[in-house]
């Protein structure tokens, strides 16, 4: 038995194909981006008070 998809079908499935596109390909990536430059520069503006590592002055 086939099932003949509706208008309403149609337009579901490309609603759901366009915000599938827009999480993986555009919004996952640029949280990616946006977490890692925010956790570099957080560890950059600590160090500008903590000093950079390395061993304990002798």
């Amino acid at each position: 038995m086939s099932n003949p998809e509706t208008a309403e079908d149609v337009l579901r499935k490309k609603t759901e194909l366009r915000c599938f596109v827009l999480l993986a390909v555009v919004l996952v990536p640029v949280l990616a981006v946006a977490a890692v430059g925010g956790l570099g520069f957080s560890i950059w503006i600590y160090q500008m008070f903590a000093g950079p590592p390395g061993a304990p002055p002798l």
